[in-house]
């Protein structure tokens, strides 16, 4: 090897070394940074650690939060809760603030076990797997009550270190009652809009706007918050009388036990100003649970439904009859026919009229309902009301012509919507006046041929009794705001006059003659004057033996307080045809009822003469099987429409 090859090699070991040396002093250098470093920040988590990190806690974003608005309550007339809602609280964490510190996750799981019942376990769970969310409910204990959170409030004061747990309000709605005018109240879906009744028709009224908490937290990891306050909903008062009620649906509940019936249905109202004091559907339901059958369906039928099925039963349980359903009324429309004749100057109360037992209709023989041969012979219009003559009534709306007679059911609301504050009202169906032809002409004047709902009638039989005004119906009397100021409310609803006074004074006394000499009997109460119309119609297709039976009533008789219609759809008995099972039904609720509207029995209710028009002597009036009086129909002869009384 040459001497200038050793020296280059010799050369190349010092530059190795020097480097060595230079990497190993910049190594033991940044070892001592570090050490150095490291130290420090020990020294200052030693010293200041908890000051920093409330400096970094107090930095970080707080969510803002809703703050529920109350939903409006719906009382009845007297001021008792139908439908309230009340404050619960939701249990929220905070998995961030929690983890912060292991004395904070301790003492918080241990608070929490206490109160709720929930096991560190499961708050451990909850925080590993959401470690980097500050908002998170625990669904199992939604809804807790205010004495749980007062419970647990009182240990945050006591230890500090109890973080990350929040209660959110929010309204639960609650039915005191129960089932109470279900199928008038409604009630509402989880997002708190309401579904059927009052709740729906009035939902803008009831539903208020949400307010909103604005927060952060400061230096000691206290929250420090802005709040906008949420604005409620207004209140309704509703006409419904809740103890009126209660009998209704008592009554209805014993009747459907005892005798059965397809539908039932029951309206008791003000008469005066369209106010309804009750309305019930047999049979009501849970407005705290509306969407359990289990009262109608057994468990093994259930869990046989498919999710439309269950959809479609649920609302034939939520649907009011009262307002849904439409029907021929039978002989309950009698006053109205004559009340027009009367007002038109077409009849008189002295004029006689001769039933033979049927009137002969372009060909077609239309019966009446007279157990006599013969019909019921000459009488005049008020006895015709007190046996229910079909003759008379046909004879009476050949008279008024079809042209009037087309205006009057117009006028008594038939055919089109009442304007009832419900959603869900059917329309009806009647004749125009092209279709109106001599048939339906003389079936339509005693009900036969043309539909009719329950609120229809009602208020036409109210116009009828109450002077000849035709109010609208309704079952909200005030609107208040969530101070107690009213809003608005409704103290007159006349919509229209349709008789005059003289017709209508003369049509309560007719009908209280009904009921006190004629086939209306059984709906007379001890002590009181009650006026009234039984009505029993064939169903549709005929021949099958099926009827509705009803009865439409009202007392005082000189200025109607309370007026009663019931509708008894197939009763479950081998013969349907009897209006007793209405009139009879109408009697037990109207005596229990009648002491709560403040009308009171009085020893002297028989002793006026109130007809003046009853010179003209009929056959004595002939007793049904059933020891009643019948109401019963008899079908058209040579293939026409059935009639009913």
């Amino acid at each position: 090897m040459s001497r200038r090859a050793v020296d280059t090699r010799k050369r190349n070991k010092v530059g190795t070394r020097r480097l060595f040396s230079r990497i190993l002093i910049v190594f033991i250098l940044i070892v001592l940074v570090s050490v150095v470093l490291v130290g420090r920040i020990l020294q200052l988590n030693y010293e200041k650690g908890s000051v920093y990190e409330k400096k970094v806690l107090s930095q970080q974003s707080y969510r803002s939060k809703e703050i529920n608005y109350k939903r409006g309550d719906i009382t009845d007339r007297n001021g008792n809760k139908l439908a309230v809602s009340r404050k619960v609280y939701d249990l929220v964490l905070d998995p961030v603030l929690i983890s912060t510190k292991e004395t904070y996750t301790t003492a918080t799981a241990k608070a929490l076990e206490k109160v709720f019942g929930i096991k560190s376990s499961r708050l451990d769970k909850i925080l590993q797997k959401n470690p980097n969310s500050q908002y998170y409910i625990i669904k199992k204990y939604r809804g807790i009550s205010k004495t749980k959170v007062q419970e647990f409030k009182e240990l945050t004061e006591k230890d500090r270190d109890i973080k990350g747990v929040t209660f959110e309000e929010r309204y639960k709605r609650y039915y005191p009652y129960s089932t109470a005018a279900s199928k008038v109240i409604g009630f509402c879906s989880s997002d708190g809009d309401g579904i059927w009744g009052i709740e729906k028709q009035y939902n803008d009224e009831m539903t208020g706007s949400n307010g909103r908490r604005y927060g952060y937290f400061d230096s000691n990891l206290d929250l420090v918050e802005t709040v906008k306050e949420p604005v409620n909903g207004n209140n309704i008062v509703s006409t419904i009388d809740v103890n009126v009620q209660g009998i209704l649906e008592r009554k209805m509940k014993e009747f459907q036990e005892k005798t059965g019936s397809k539908n039932m249905g029951c309206i008791i109202m003000n008469p005066q100003n369209g106010e309804i004091y009750a309305m019930s559907s047999y049979p009501e339901y849970n407005l705290n649970d509306p969407w359990d059958l289990s009262g109608l369906y057994s468990e093994e039928k259930i869990k046989k439904m498919t999710d439309e099925k269950k959809s479609e039963k649920l609302n034939q349980l939520w649907r009011n009859y009262c307002i849904s359903d439409q029907f021929e009324p039978g002989s309950t429309v009698k006053p109205m026919t004559v009340a027009a004749c009367l007002d038109e100057g077409v009849t008189s109360a002295g004029r006689g009229y001769v039933c033979d037992g049927y009137q002969k209709v372009n060909g077609i023989q239309i019966k009446c309902t007279s157990f006599y041969k013969g019909g019921h012979g000459t009488i005049n219009i008020c006895q015709s009301l007190m046996e229910s003559c079909n003759d008379v009534m046909m004879q009476l709306g050949a008279d008024l012509g079809r042209k009037k007679f087309v205006d009057y059911v117009d006028n008594f609301g038939f055919g089109k919507k009442t304007g009832i504050d419900l959603p869900g009202e059917a329309t009806g169906a009647v004749f125009s006046e092209e279709r109106m032809h001599a048939v339906e002409l003389a079936t339509s004047s005693f009900g036969q041929g043309q539909f009719v709902t329950m609120i229809q009638l009602a208020a036409a039989f109210s116009a009828a009794i109450n002077g000849g005004n035709y109010y609208e119906p309704h079952v909200v009397k005030e609107i208040t705001s969530d101070a107690g100021v009213l809003v608005s409310t409704r103290q007159n609803s006349l919509v229209r006059k349709v008789i005059t006074e003289s017709t209508s004074e003369k049509i309560r006394n007719y009908l209280f003659k009904t009921v006190e000499e004629g086939t209306a009997s059984p709906a007379a109460v001890p002590g009181y004057e009650i006026g009234g119309k039984t009505g029993t119609a064939e169903k549709h297709p005929t021949g099958r033996g099926n009827y509705l039976v009803s009865f439409a009533g009202f007392t005082p008789i000189e200025k109607p307080e309370v007026m009663i219609y019931v509708t008894v759809d197939e009763p479950q008995v081998k013969d349907q045809a009897h209006s007793v099972y209405a009139t009879e039904f109408s009697s037990q609720v109207m005596k229990e009822i009648l002491p709560l509207l403040n009308l009171y029995q009085s020893d002297d209710t028989k002793r006026k003469d109130r007809t003046k028009a009853t010179d003209i002597k009929i056959p004595s009036t002939k007793e049904a099987p059933d020891g009643g009086y019948s109401d019963k129909d008899y079908p058209v002869a040579e293939g026409g429409d059935g009639e009913e009384n």
